[in-house]
């Protein structure tokens, strides 16, 4: 294929990357029960730091935070620990890479909380689907409803997540405020619907997801805060009457703070990409800084939409699992390696760590043939 500049390097703000590559957060559930990464997390990451940005799998905040059997946090010494040894591999490759802070809400499940309790959420609203514990899949309960006193605590598990992934030698953090966990219950109505300041009108379901916003930011700064939103996706059965109106408020707040990047999923999360109309341009618009693209990107799509002009990295999912050499593959034209989904979720080492990168004599073939 012709150049792009999507194998050219890039300044994310104080963040030089060496290609406009981003590897998706991945949930793959092979930590302890404790949430404690393994040795295969460290060589899982390395392996895959040619990508220009990282960003790591979905990480509890906390304990209650936690909505899948066998996913990391980010709360305990003994995480912090593990993910250090995660982050000190990838930076010694020379890669880069970003903790996103997770906190599902409702979709979780009494098996995953502390002391068996119900998960909790801004409003009382049982989401369909089911919970993948320990045990196996069981059916979704109805969450308790967040008093508004509660909501500091909440706030403060934010910073202290955010301190901990300084700690772990992070180079940033992502906000997850997408795929129907908790801070993208609040903002939709079809899922908050208190009747305090935290609920009703556009401006009172942003309130507490910018009040995170703000405090992790605080905690760090805004040159290390990133944040993730899916604006169509119906996760657990979520959904909002005026898609479009709410995103774009949304966004409008968040350019104010100057954060890192937007990263945006565009369509259905792990779905179809078709937009059903919703304007993703007006939220790059809006937000004026950085735009990363997400959902079934392939080399042409990935380019095509780069140099377009309508985003400024990509970002891959699926296509990282089955080839830790993803970059170097596609900029050579060498096939893909096939994804095993028998090994999505949970597991050991196979097919985590053992997808084979291209050997020096294949790469060298590749290179004649281009």
């Amino acid at each position: 294929m012709a150049p792009s500049k999507l194998f050219e390097p890039f300044d994310l703000g104080p963040h030089h990357l060496r290609n406009r590559f981003v590897m998706a957060p991945l949930t793959r559930s092979r930590a302890t029960s404790d949430g404690v990464p393994k040795d295969i997390h460290v060589e899982y990451y390395r392996q895959r730091a040619e990508a220009g940005l990282i960003i790591a799998e979905a990480t509890n905040i906390s304990e209650e935070g936690r909505g899948y059997a066998w996913t990391p946090g980010i709360h305990s010494d003994e995480q912090v620990t593990a993910w250090k040894k995660v982050t000190d591999a990838v930076h010694a490759e020379g890669g880069k890479i970003v903790l996103q802070l997770w906190h599902v809400g409702r979709i979780s499940h009494p098996d995953l909380q502390p002391n068996h309790a119900l998960p909790v959420a801004p409003s009382a609203v049982r989401p369909s689907g089911k919970a993948f514990t320990e045990e196996g899949f069981k059916d979704h309960e109805t969450p308790r409803a967040l008093d508004e006193s509660e909501l500091p605590r909440l706030v403060q598990d934010y910073v202290k997540a955010t301190r901990n992934a300084r700690a772990a030698g992070f180079d940033a953090v992502e906000v997850h405020s997408a795929n129907g966990y908790l801070l993208d219950q609040f903002l939709r109505d079809g899922t908050n619907q208190r009747t305090d300041r935290y609920g009703g009108s556009i401006e009172n379901r942003m309130r507490f997801p910018l009040e995170v916003v703000d405090a992790v930011v605080g905690a760090w700064d805004k040159e290390h805060v990133g944040i993730r939103i899916s604006p169509v996706t119906v996760m657990g059965g979520s959904s909002e009457s005026d898609q479009q109106g709410v995103f774009n408020a949304y966004v409008e707040e968040l350019a104010k703070r100057g954060l890192l990047y937007l990263h945006v999923i565009e369509g259905q999360t792990q779905g179809d990409r078709q937009k059903d109309g919703f304007d993703y341009e007006a939220l790059r618009q809006r937000f004026g800084g950085a735009y990363i693209g997400n959902n079934e990107y392939d080399l042409d799509l990935a380019v095509r939409r780069l140099e377009a002009g309508e985003i400024d990295l990509a970002c891959f999912g699926r296509p990282f699992i089955a080839n830790p050499d993803l970059v170097t593959r596609l900029r050579l034209g060498a096939p893909l390696n096939e994804i095993d989904r028998d090994t999505l979720y949970g597991g050991d080492a196979r097919g985590y760590i053992d997808y084979p990168a291209l050997s020096p004599e294949e790469k060298a073939r590749y290179m004649q043939a281009a």
